[in-house]
This record gives structure tokens, C-alpha cells and sequence, in this order.
């Protein structure tokens, strides 16, 4: 099975950017649909932006839709998620997520479809 680590996050000003950075190990990324999804308190973990195994198709929530960008690159066994134009209601603890996919093309938006979460990483946003 896959573990996954998070990095990248920490605190950012209203407006500014955070590079969010998930390693994968254990087996390879491609055989993975991904999904990067976030809880904040006292809310539901939900789903931010997932990708296929092919990086073909990406499914973003409308809340950042515009703003943040999830890509992968399998041959590092990495996924990223950019975020720009960060607002104070982005403040949450950030999951990277992995669903073993028999479709290269499949996008996964149910948090349910993830067997696999790393530990997490913060992100906070200062007004």
C-alpha cells in the first residue's frame, strides 16, 4: 500500500500563495487517482482538487476554483496543490488522498473513494 506525506504548508497572508507538496511511497503514484482535501473546525473534511492517474482530468470545488491547481508527477511520486489568491476561509488542515483507480482517466470526488490519507499539513491565513 501507498503512505503519504504532506509539506508545505504554514501561514500566509490574504491574497498571497502556498505550495503544497504530497510524497508518496511504498508503491508506485500512478496506480493512484489523487485528491487533495481539506477540514477546517468544526466542518466536514471536503473535497478541494483531485486528478487522475494520467493528470488527464482535474475536478476543482467551486470555493477555489480559479485559485488553486493540483498536478502530479508520477516519476517523482508527487502530487502538488498551488494555491494563489489565499482568503481567510482557506485556513484549514490539508489531506493528501490516494484511491486506487483501475481508470487512468477516472477523477475521484467522494472523500468516501480515498483508502489512503497522509497526516495532514496547516494552513493558515492572516487577513
Amino acid at each position: 500500500q501507498v503512505q503519504l506525506a504532506e509539506s508545505g504548508g504554514g501561514s500566509g497572508q490574504a491574497g498571497g500563495s502556498l505550495r503544497l507538496s504530497c510524497a508518496a511511497s511504498g508503491r508506485a503514484l500512478s496506480s493512484y487517482a489523487m485528491g487533495w482535501l481539506r477540514q477546517a473546525p468544526g466542518n466536514e473534511r471536503e473535497v478541494v482538487a483531485a486528478i487522475s492517474r494520467n493528470s488527464l482530468n482535474t475536478i476543482y470545488a467551486d470555493s477555489v476554483k480559479g485559485r488553486f491547481t493540483i498536478s502530479r508527477d508520477n516519476a517523482r511520486n508527487k502530487v502538488y496543490l498551488q494555491t494563489t489568491s489565499l482568503q481567510p476561509e482557506d485556513m484549514a488542515v490539508y489531506f493528501c488522498a490516494a484511491a486506487l483507480s483501475a481508470g487512468y482517466t477516472t477523477v475521484v470526488g467522494d472523500k468516501q473513494r480515498y483508502q489512503y490519507w497522509g497526516q495532514g499539513t496547516q494552513v493558515t491565513v492572516s487577513s
